[in-house]
């Protein structure tokens, strides 16, 4: 099937209002949700716990109509399970592939910073390539394999920092805020009064949407033109990162061309065949604040990522 750009934005306003039965507030990492969805990136939700995150990523999932599966990351979790293993079968001395819950079309990898890197590792082939590789034998995950991933803030105790691989196959690390106060009123006044933990379809979130039209939003990108002027914004901004005193460590070409492509995502969602420059300014920091290493000095005078982009989007001159 194919889908013009306003279907597209109907599409996401359909996925929006049903998220929205379930999620009170939330609607930037909603917007960003979208964004990830139709760029075929993955998202890293980072914030306290008790902020929705998890019951976020299940309301988003019901509303797209995927095959979700979810992994509790522990300390004593091993790549086995995850990705599954061969075990032999002696009713007819053959190994046969047991599936592990990596085999889904949408996987919530929670609390992920709290198992060791080596069990981390497990999601690299995954997330970049779609597939995964067992005993030698590569077997293919779902077109629309998307890894949601939730983690506590680094500053808690009982959790290992993501090594610099794994954070950056994802195209998003979005922080997830304490609700302001007039949203907790609502979120009190609407699961306060229920037993047990909420569960999106008992709040009446169904699904929009499935993998064929989600497919053809993303086909959809295509109409969207990225002009040489934008193309060349996003590559100074990049290439900014990489000279910025305060930074040791600067953004790859990898975040260039996921800047790019979030952008025209961005584009599509809103119904237009063209980016602009506000498309690459307003997801520059969830592009690039978990790809970027602040200098023991910027540290010591306690700087942060998202203000030393805020910096570089206002010094680097953009396209009129």
């Amino acid at each position: 099937m194919s889908m013009t750009l306003e279907q597209v934005r109907d599409l996401a306003e359909a996925i929006r209002a049903e998220v929205g039965k379930a999620i009170v507030g939330q609607d930037e990492m909603i917007e960003q949700l979208l964004v990830a969805m139709v760029s075929e990136g993955h998202v890293l939700l980072e914030g306290p716990p008790g902020t929705a995150k998890t019951f976020l990523a299940q309301s988003f999932a019901t509303a797209l109509g995927l095959d979700f599966g979810r992994i509790q990351f522990t300390p004593d979790l091993l790549p086995g399970d995850i990705l599954g293993s061969n075990l032999f079968n002696f009713q007819t001395s053959e190994f046969t592939l047991t599936r592990g819950p990596i085999f889904c079309e949408m996987l919530l990898a929670d609390e992920i910073n709290r198992t060791p890197p080596k069990t981390q590792a497990a999601l690299l082939e995954a997330m970049q390539e779609r597939r995964v590789t067992l005993d030698g034998e590569t077997h293919p995950l779902p077109d629309r394999f998307m890894v949601v991933a939730t983690q506590n803030p680094i500053e808690n105790q009982g959790v290992y920092p993501l090594p610099e691989a794994q954070l950056d196959r994802f195209l998003f690390k979005l922080l997830v805020p304490y609700p302001d106060e007039s949203d907790e009123a609502s979120i009190v006044a609407r699961y306060g009064k229920r037993q047990g933990p909420p569960r999106p379809a008992e709040l009446g979130v169904t699904a929009v949407a499935n993998a064929a039209s989600l497919a053809a939003a993303s086909a959809a990108t295509d109409q969207v033109t990225v002009a040489e002027e934008i193309t060349g914004y996003v590559v100074r901004l990049v290439r900014a990162t990489r000279d910025h005193a305060d930074l040791s460590v600067g953004a790859s070409p990898r975040a260039a061309v996921m800047l790019a492509n979030a952008a025209r995502a961005r584009a599509a969602l809103q119904g237009r065949n063209y980016t602009i420059p506000d498309d690459v300014k307003a997801l520059a920091v969830p592009v690039l604040r978990h790809r970027l290493t602040l200098s023991p000095a910027a540290e010591i005078e306690g700087r942060d990522v998202e203000s030393l982009v805020a910096e570089l989007i206002e010094n680097t001159e953009a396209p009129r």
